[in-house]
């Protein structure tokens, strides 16, 4: 991979297109330090101590994916977050409207259609969840425990309130339009990369947190050991993203003229990961539910008392166990709306291909879905092995679970890998170009 980069800086085009991306970067870690205005930023750096040195947020999840600065209340506090969870409805509504799925079918057009819509469900979303954000702030749930959690927003007008919501939907679209920017004159997909450099924010603080835990030898047994079990990790993540059933489709000749066409032998990939890391997301949003219900009540029955005691803390039986059966069923609907084997069916009929031994139409679709829900199985259990194993042992260490968890460490591994294949097939180009003069 080092090669790979070196090789990058070498040649002109492309590192200009990666001194652009590190620019947009550092741009956006920039924008994720800028308070906003109407924060108390005292009050909050005291908050935040606080909270680092106590349990968990019930916000880490959104904190991790806005590289810290959610709980900081900064310009691009909401980070991604809006724009994902605007991809993720599309993606689903394509599916259930007819509309958007002969859009979908549409090409380049039809796609840019899409992203348009996108585009306004994330601002929609922005206004909706900066507002959640500055109600949450003036009340003082963000900060459970911490003695001036309700002076974060000392001023409670209602100008003061709208302003804040607009800068923070307005840090939301340029986040939008960084990421944008990235993919169309950097390297790799733009909003990728941000969330990697996002959660990547995060590690050097929360390692350090591990090590300062212990006493002085304990502290670096600590450490040590959450980086050799970092590296199995990612290991196995490796492995496993690569890892796929290949199938193989036979394509009929035909004789047009005197030409003869057709005859080549591929395969369809069907990865044993075929949903990535939605389903761990999917999970985690509805686990989450719960417990801000309970947070935001101001009964005291015994519901809540229930909720806060097994579906807050990471390490619980019962929130282990909702946990991991939610991601095997989010993996499962997942890879259900996304593949849809009587479509490939349908498009390997219609050029003339065929799967070796199954014959054309539905019964190559039956195939499909049969090879389909066999590696599911296997893809799923890792998703929710990986996404509780971290979470589980590093549970003592208070928000450590949320920063170097598994979700973590699937995101910085599918991006790394994905942006390392762009630049070695761009690499690629141009020796074969030189090659052949």
């Amino acid at each position: 991979m080092l090669t790979a980069f070196a090789r990058a800086f070498r040649t002109p085009d492309l590192r200009k297109k990666l001194l652009f991306t590190l620019g947009i970067i550092v741009l956006y870690r920039l924008g994720a330090h800028i308070p906003i205005p109407g924060v108390s930023y005292e009050n909050v750096q005291t908050c935040v101590d606080a909270a680092q040195k106590g349990n968990s947020s019930l916000f880490g999840l959104v904190n991790m994916f806005s590289g810290g600065a959610l709980l900081q209340i900064t310009l691009f506090a909401l980070g991604i977050m809006p724009y994902i969870t605007a991809s993720i409805i599309l993606q689903l509504l394509t599916v259930v409207i007819p509309r958007l799925e002969a859009l979908k079918k549409e090409g380049q057009s039809g796609q840019t259609k899409i992203t348009q819509y996108t585009r306004y469900l994330t601002v929609a979303l922005a206004i909706l969840q900066g507002t959640g954000l500055v109600a949450t702030a003036r009340s003082g749930a963000l900060f459970q425990g911490c003695p001036v959690a309700s002076d974060i927003v000392p001023d409670h007008s209602l100008f003061m309130t709208i302003t804040m919501v607009i800068t923070m939907t307005s840090g939301t679209a340029m986040v939008m339009w960084l990421g944008e920017l990235i993919t169309d004159r950097g390297i790799g997909n733009g909003m990728s990369i941000l969330m990697f450099v996002s959660i990547a924010s995060g590690f050097p603080g929360t390692l350090w947190s591990i090590k300062e835990s212990g006493s002085l030898a304990g502290g670096w047994i600590n450490f040590g050991g959450v980086i050799l079990i970092g590296f199995v990790m990612v290991g196995l993540v490796v492995f496993v993203e690569q890892a796929q059933r290949r199938i193989p489709v036979q394509y009929a000749k035909r004789m047009i003229g005197r030409r003869s066409y057709g005859g080549t032998s591929t395969y369809i990939p069907l990865k044993v990961n075929q949903a990535g890391v939605i389903p761990v997301i999917f999970a985690s949003s509805l686990l989450y539910i719960p417990a801000l219900i309970a947070q935001f009540s101001s009964s005291t029955s015994g519901w809540k008392t229930w909720i806060q005691d097994n579906f807050v803390k990471g390490d619980h039986p019962y929130y282990v166990t909702a946990y991991f059966l939610l991601i095997v069923f989010f993996a499962f609907f997942y890879v259900a709306i996304s593949f849809n084997p009587e479509e490939v069916a349908d498009n390997m009929k219609k050029y003339g291909g065929f799967i070796p031994g199954i014959r054309a139409g539905r019964p190559t679709a039956e195939y499909l879905s049969y090879v389909l829900n066999r590696i599911t199985w296997p893809g799923s259990l890792y998703l929710g092995l990986i996404a509780l194993a971290p979470t589980v042992a590093l549970a003592s260490y208070g928000g450590a679970g949320n920063s170097i968890g598994g979700t973590s460490i699937l995101i910085i591994v599918g991006v790394g890998l994905e942006t390392v294949k762009q630049i070695e097939s761009q690499l690629q180009q141009r020796n074969y170009e030189g090659f052949l003069r």
